[in-house]
């Protein structure tokens, strides 16, 4: 069974390789042209030209690092970011969010900083900034403490239907952390 373009070309443009008519295609990244003459030919090209990052704006007066030229704001496939204008020649890139350094040491390696860090589906975590050498990584908040049961040197904050409360940051232990006050309330 063929399957069905799901929608013509009005001004027929003709495949560069064999001459046959080109189709519009739906694939998983989007729409493209494909040949009509599929299987014996296998020509496709994107539906618009996708670089690495379209430019948004000119950065007037911020120069690239490595070669000099202007610095340029582009939208890539992961968001907004800072580019040379001279790509591919240079490849210089730099995050427009800096993450945020805690200064909380990684309890994992005890050499690295927790940082504050953004996973491609926007939700934020905090990894070690040594990573791929050290993979400790958090989904909650971490703060400055020890444990009162396992004395692991991290806590996290997490957010329950009692307010905000303080638990072991270790998988193993996972208890939550009371203060004097809230021993006294219960």
């Amino acid at each position: 069974m063929s399957k069905k373009a799901p929608f013509v070309i009005k001004e027929t443009e003709y495949c560069p390789e064999c001459g046959a008519g080109l189709i519009i295609r739906n694939g998983s990244h989007g729409p493209f042209y494909a040949c009509s003459g599929y299987p014996s030919c296998n020509y496709l090209r994107p539906l618009k030209a996708q670089g690495d990052g379209h430019i948004v704006k000119e950065l007037d007066g911020q120069t690239c690092p490595r070669c000099g030229f202007t610095l340029v704001l582009r939208q890539g496939r992961y968001g907004m970011f800072i580019g040379c204008s001279h790509y591919p020649e240079c490849e210089h890139t730099e995050l427009i969010d800096k993450p945020d350094e805690t200064s909380i040491n990684c309890p994992q390696c005890q050499q690295g900083k927790l940082f504050q860090r953004k996973s491609r589906f926007g939700k934020v975590f905090h990894s070690c900034s040594r990573y791929p050498d050290c993979q400790f990584a958090l989904n909650n908040k971490p703060v400055l403490g020890e444990c009162k049961f396992c004395r692991y040197p991290l806590l996290i904050e997490k957010r329950t239907s009692q307010g905000v409360k303080l638990f072991c940051a270790s998988k193993l232990c996972s208890k939550q952390q009371f203060n004097e006050i809230e021993k006294e309330n219960e």
